[in-house]
């Protein structure tokens, strides 16, 4: 089969690999239909390369249609129409029960120290082929697929597998009154989705914060209250501004490791890519080569007695954390994984409803055929032809 594979940082390529079999009774294999490229992607094609290794078939967000499944598998049957969580999970463990399917004790790779296995995401998290490919293996088929109904375009369900379950999670965290409002900084997909999501469940106030016109103007078509950093280097006081001058609420990080504006984080990401795999990899696991700026920005505009909600992804240890502002202003601070399944109950019936309410039919910007997953990581990576959001079709 085609597949997308990593071979370096900024080097991803389509090659022909070997047809994904059932390993265990608890495996199926599905045909990919569509699967998205994400903003964490990004962090392989660009940072984390020393946890890689090449060949790595990548990708996180897949659907399509069941082929085969393992004799311990009962809830999907060949011809069933599926959405693949991002994270492997059991769905009877000790954490799985309690609605912690990223922390799922029958996947966790204990090896690393880390939670659940993750699809198509480093040896970290297991080095599970991922879907951005023709076909997937899709370990723990008996909890984790998504049966969703036939008849509506792929584009309606496959945020199931990681975009809308992510940014539900993260204005869940966010904890945002009714009627009151929310920052989200970073409107890349998550940040654009969290928007939408937090208008739906009764913001007051929703507060886009990019440097992208593209990406607020499309924020702003949704509702949102956009600020261009370029036009406000003080970007906690145009906030209080606007929200009677105590603070969001609430604030959502949605940009993670490789905020801009961050030039030292960028030099010590530069630098670890330049050094030999397992040296690079020592140096990101034991110091901090995460680019802060945002999280800053996030505690500075926060109101006293707010929460922050951290959906972008880090990877740094000793970062340095304003200890003294979180403790002064009593903030709260939620974070981690998206638990997919846990909220499939809520947001199926969103995505079912033919009014579209989270506008996930034209959320995409571009359709790329898989061939074209090169050209679509870089102009997703370098923010050109207006690349919001793409998804990779195969054409099986």
């Amino acid at each position: 089969m085609k597949a997308v594979t990593w071979h370096g940082k900024r080097d991803v390529r389509v090659d022909t690999v070997p047809d994904p079999k059932i390993e265990e009774p608890t495996d199926a294999i599905v045909r990919i239909t569509s699967s998205g490229i994400c903003g964490s992607d990004l962090h392989l094609y660009e940072v984390l390369g020393a946890f890689m290794t090449e060949g790595d078939i990548l990708g996180h967000e897949p659907m399509g249609v069941v082929e085969e499944v393992g004799a311990g598998v009962s809830g999907i049957k060949p011809g069933d129409r599926v959405v693949i969580p991002f994270n492997v999970s059991c769905g009877h463990c000790w954490m799985c029960e309690r609605g912690l399917q990223s922390q799922c004790e029958t996947t966790q790779v204990k090896s690393q120290g880390k939670g659940a296995s993750l699809l198509g995401y480093t040896k970290l998290y297991g080095q599970v082929p991922g879907g951005q490919a023709e076909y997937l293996r899709v370990p723990q088929a008996q909890y984790g697929p998504i049966k969703v109904p036939d008849g509506p375009p792929d584009e309606r369900f496959v945020y199931l597998s990681d975009v809308v379950p992510t940014a539900w999670q993260a204005v869940e965290y966010a904890d945002v009154p009714v009627g009151g409002s929310v920052a989200v900084f970073g409107l890349g997909p998550i940040g654009q989705m969290c928007c939408r999501i937090a208008t739906h469940r009764g913001a007051g106030e929703v507060i886009g914060v990019d440097l992208v016109p593209e990406r607020l103007a499309r924020a702003r078509a949704h509702g949102a209250t956009t600020l261009d950093t370029r036009d406000h280097p003080d970007i906690a006081a145009s906030i209080r501004q606007l929200t009677g001058g105590r603070g969001a609420d609430s604030v959502i990080d949605a940009v993670g490791m490789e905020a801009h504006g961050a030039p030292i984080g960028r030099v010590a990401q530069n630098l670890v890519a330049m050094l030999p795999q397992q040296i690079g990899a020592k140096i990101t696991e034991k110091a901090g080569i995460d680019r802060l700026s945002v999280l800053y920005a996030a505690i500075d505009s926060v109101r006293r007695g707010g929460t922050i909600s951290l959906s972008g992804v880090y990877g740094g240890v000793v970062d340095p954390m304003p200890m003294m502002d979180l403790f002064d202003k009593q903030i709260q601070l939620r974070m981690g994984q998206a638990n997919v399944r846990h909220w499939i109950d809520d947001l199926l019936p969103l995505l079912s409803d033919d009014t579209d309410p989270l506008g996930v039919e034209g959320f995409a910007t571009h359709k790329l055929p898989l061939a074209d997953a090169p050209r679509a990581y870089e102009i997703f990576q370098k923010k050109r032809e207006g690349a919001q959001k793409i998804l990779l079709q195969p054409a099986v």
